[in-house]
């Protein structure tokens, strides 16, 4: 498979809450974008894996994903081995995608930072020729970080007001994780007390600074090339 794109986060439910209506805006444009959590969240306080699964595939299915995919590797046990970079590798030249999406590098969430380093080290390995010489090298053209719990340095924004609405109802797939349902064997944690709410009102907050309702914010470690001299590709006033 070729994907325009392909996102990957440490649990199924952070590419929706960091990306959602990015990922949304550009399937809607007809790119090929998919989706690929490192673990099935199996440590996480409420819900099953099972339903985490499904939830998932809802959400995907929402956004317009054209795959998701799960490689498995151990909830709260991500590390950079040789064993794991191999498998993000894999997945990489798998999907051979031109873009790749990774969380931010620094997060409260140590799963977070991990997957970050993981896919940034991948995303290098996956373009050398003598790396798993049996898979065929894929050269990404550009590495995009997105925001889960902290918000960072922001070098780029994408608008995403009329994709909003399907943020929304793909974190709304995942009930196990955000809400406290009645009759359930349900834990506070930081996601059902108030959380999307939060991140909505972020969403709205870095929107702020460019007159937009909503907006998702991304990091790069590579400059962005920009032609100051043409309009509508530096940001404008």
């Amino acid at each position: 498979m070729m994907l325009d794109i392909l996102v990957f986060g440490a649990h199924a439910d952070d590419a929706e809450i960091g990306m959602g209506g990015t990922i949304a805006k550009h399937t809607a444009a007809g790119l090929k974008v998919g989706l690929c959590d490192l673990t099935a969240a199996e440590m996480s306080s409420n819900g099953t894996v099972e339903r985490r699964k499904e939830e998932a595939q809802a959400a995907a299915e929402l956004l317009g994903a054209v795959e998701r995919t799960n490689l498995g590797l151990p909830d709260r046990g991500l590390f950079l081995t040789e064993a794991y970079l191999a498998a993000v590798t894999a997945e990489i030249r798998r999907c051979s995608p031109a873009i790749v999406f990774a969380p931010y590098w620094e997060d409260r969430h140590p799963d977070h930072i991990a997957c970050s380093k993981l896919v940034e080290e991948a995303v290098f390995n996956a373009k050398l020729r003598k790396y798993m010489p049996d898979r065929p090298p894929v050269a990404v053209q550009q590495l995009y970080f997105y925001f889960i719990n902290d918000l960072g340095r922001t070098d780029l924004m994408v608008d995403v007001t009329e994709q909003y609405s399907l943020k929304e109802q793909a974190l709304a797939c995942y009930r196990s994780q955000f809400e406290k349902a009645p009759g359930e064997d349900v834990v506070s944690t930081p996601l059902n007390e108030g959380y999307i709410e939060r991140v909505r009102s972020r969403d709205m907050l870095l929107g702020q600074r460019r007159l937009i309702p909503y907006a998702e914010a991304f990091a790069t470690k590579l400059p962005y090339r920009v032609d100051l001299f043409n309009a509508g590709t530096s940001g404008g006033q």
